[in-house]
């Protein structure tokens, strides 16, 4: 029960301890004229590119999938390898997306809790009411953009699982009859792919359209 207790406790400290680290790093960028309205768009971008790379990424490794069970004969231990790159590459494009929205949604939430904050900072109601119609604009046009996010996102899952099937399958089993019982699962991998594909060009024109009016504001 203490033990629990103290690892709850040590928990709760590294929370604290993260979000304090957060609020020390946008503290110290805005002292250097970084605000968190600049640092937002920066985040997107940056999620949109990594998406963009995932797609390309993601692409790629069906095409090589699709090389490697099409084509009989060859080096079996070859094929594997490209395979497993294919996947190990697949999984970094995808952590890296994972990584840049969720930093885009911990930018933003500090950003709408400071806008908001600061309304009642105006001594002018009607720069007050304009400011506050912007915050609910963006809000929409941000929960827009984070909903496309996420459902690329959780398209990637699915995807990088196949892809890990097929390598841990033919890593134990290194025979030209294993290569060929692949192909069963091929059509329903090009499938989730361009599922993937779909969704992620959809969060890219959202985060354009996004970044677009943000600007305009700015």
């Amino acid at each position: 029960m203490v033990a629990r207790i103290v690892a709850l406790l040590i928990m709760a400290a590294g929370i604290l301890a993260v979000a304090g680290c957060q609020s020390v790093y946008y503290g110290t960028m805005e002292k250097v004229g970084i605000h968190k309205r600049d640092l937002m768009v920066g985040r997107v971008e940056d999620a949109r590119d990594a998406q963009e790379e995932a797609k390309k990424q993601f692409q790629s490794a069906l095409e090589q999938f699709a090389s490697v069970v099409k084509v009989k004969g060859g080096d079996l231990e070859k094929k594997y390898a490209i395979l497993n790159e294919a996947y190990q590459e697949s999984k970094a494009k995808a952590d890296q997306v994972h990584r840049r929205i969720a930093s885009v949604e911990d930018v933003s939430e500090a950003l709408f809790d400071e806008w908001e904050e600061e309304l009642d900072q105006y001594a002018s109601r009607t720069l007050r009411d304009d400011s506050r119609r912007k915050l609910q604009q963006t809000r929409q046009d941000y929960a827009r953009l984070i909903k496309a996010m996420k459902k690329a996102e959780k398209k990637i899952e699915p995807v990088l699982r196949a892809f890990h099937d097929q390598v841990l399958y033919l890593k134990h089993n290194l025979n030209a009859q294993a290569i060929s019982s692949l192909k069963d699962e091929l059509l329903s991998i090009e499938d989730n792919v361009a599922g993937l594909v779909r969704e992620m060009e959809a969060s890219i024109r959202e985060a354009e359209q996004f970044l677009q009016a943000l600007k305009q504001e700015g």
